[in-house]
C-alpha cells in the first residue's frame, strides 16, 4: 500500500528534521487548497548545480534535504477566490511604481521566470499565508492576489499551472518568481531562471478553464465582506484608489534618524514593506547601513541610511541599480 501524505506533512517533516516548530496547520492547509502531493515521504540531498549569476535570490537556494516525488505534485487547481484586499493597492520599490490589478483580469506576457526556495520558506507571503517553497506557487508585482497562471518553459514547452500568492520579483527583467518545485518542474533549477510565458487563468464552468474570460460564473455569491459580489461593488472605488500613487518621500518622523536616505520601498501595508525589507536584506546583503520601515501618514516607507553626504547615497543608490536594475530614491528629511 502507497501511504499518502499532505503537502503540510511534507513540510512539517522537513522543518522537524531541522530542530524548527513548524506553522499551525490551519494555515498550511490553506496555503495548498488546490494542491495535492503523491507523498513525496523520503528525502535526498540536493545535487543541483546552481550557476552563477541565476534567477534566485543570494543566499538562497535549494533546501539541504529534497523531498521525493516533486514530479508528481499536482499543479495548482484553478478557482474562484476572494481577492486580498491589502494586496490590490498601490506600491512603490525602487522608485518604480506598480498599480496591482483590482480584479482578475486577461494576461499575457514572455520574460524571465526565477525562483525562490530555502530562505523563505516559512516566511509570510503577501497574502499573510506561509511560502511553502514545496507548493505549486509564485510571486507576481502586479496580478490579483490570489490568483492563478499557467507558466510555459518557451525552450522546452513544458507549463504548469500556479497559484499566485505573493509579490516579486524586483528585477529589471524578471517578470515572475516561482516556487522550488515549479521551477523545478519547468527545468530551470540548475539555470536559476529562464524564458518563460505567463498567461492568466480566468476560472470559467466547472468543467472547465476559460481563458481570458472577464466575468465570473453565473453562481450566488458567497455571504459576508469578503465574497465575490462584495468585490464587484467595491472594484469602481478600489480602482479609483490606483489613481493616486503611493508618495516617494516621507515626512519627518521622530523615529527615524535625520539626514540623508535611500528609500526602497513604500507601502500603505505594514506586512507588505516588511515582506519587500525580507527580500532586499538577502538580495543586498552587502548593505552596512541599517534597513527600517517607517510608518508615517498611512504610508510604510522602507529606508536605507542614514548617509554622511549626497555623494555617499548616491553612490549606494548606484550599485544598487546595478544589481537590481532600479534605483532607489534620495530622501533629504
Amino acid at each position: 500500500m502507497i501511504l499518502r501524505l499532505t503537502p503540510y506533512a511534507i513540510a512539517a517533516g522537513l522543518l522537524a528534521g531541522c530542530g524548527i516548530t513548524p506553522t499551525t496547520p490551519d494555515a498550511t492547509v490553506d496555503a495548498q487548497k488546490g494542491q495535492i502531493s503523491k507523498a513525496p515521504t523520503p528525502t535526498r540531498k540536493s545535487t543541483a548545480v546552481l550557476k552563477k549569476g541565476g534567477g534566485f535570490y543570494k543566499d538562497d537556494g535549494p533546501a539541504d534535504d529534497i523531498p521525493d516525488g516533486l514530479d508528481d505534485i499536482l499543479d495548482a487547481e484553478p478557482k474562484w477566490e476572494p481577492l486580498h484586499k491589502p494586496a490590490t493597492r498601490p506600491y512603490v520599490v525602487l522608485g518604480k511604481e506598480y498599480v496591482p490589478n483590482t480584479a482578475l483580469k486577461p494576461y499575457k506576457a514572455r520574460g524571465i521566470a526565477s525562483w525562490y526556495g530555502k530562505k523563505f520558506h516559512g516566511q509570510k507571503t503577501s497574502i499573510g499565508q506561509p511560502y511553502d517553497m514545496f507548493a505549486m506557487t509564485a510571486a507576481h508585482p502586479t496580478l490579483a492576489l490570489p490568483s492563478y497562471v499557467r507558466v510555459t518553459q518557451v525552450q522546452s514547452g513544458k507549463s504548469v499551472i500556479v497559484r499566485v500568492t505573493d509579490r516579486g520579483p524586483f528585477h529589471a527583467d524578471r517578470i515572475i518568481d516561482l516556487s522550488y518545485t515549479a521551477a523545478y518542474k519547468l527545468g530551470l533549477i540548475n539555470g536559476g531562471s529562464g524564458q518563460v510565458e505567463v498567461e492568466a487563468i480566468i476560472p470559467g464552468d466547472p468543467g472547465g478553464l476559460s481563458f481570458a474570460q472577464t466575468t465570473p460564473p453565473a453562481r450566488p455569491a458567497p455571504a459576508g465582506p469578503d465574497g465575490i459580489e462584495q468585490i464587484a461593488q467595491r472594484s469602481a472605488l478600489e480602482d479609483m484608489a490606483t489613481q493616486t500613487p503611493v508618495p516617494p518621500a516621507s515626512p519627518i518622523d521622530t523615529t527615524q534618524p535625520k539626514g540623508i536616505h535611500l528609500q526602497l520601498g513604500a507601502f500603505s501595508n505594514a506586512d507588505n514593506a516588511e515582506n519587500l525589507k525580507n527580500h532586499l536584506s538577502r538580495e543586498l546583503d552587502w548593505l552596512t547601513e541599517p534597513m527600517r520601515v517607517t510608518p508615517a501618514g498611512g504610508i510604510h516607507r522602507l529606508q536605507l541610511g542614514p548617509y554622511a553626504s549626497r555623494g555617499d547615497a548616491d553612490r549606494v543608490a548606484e550599485k544598487i541599480r546595478a544589481a537590481l536594475g532600479y534605483k532607489p530614491t534620495v530622501v533629504i528629511r
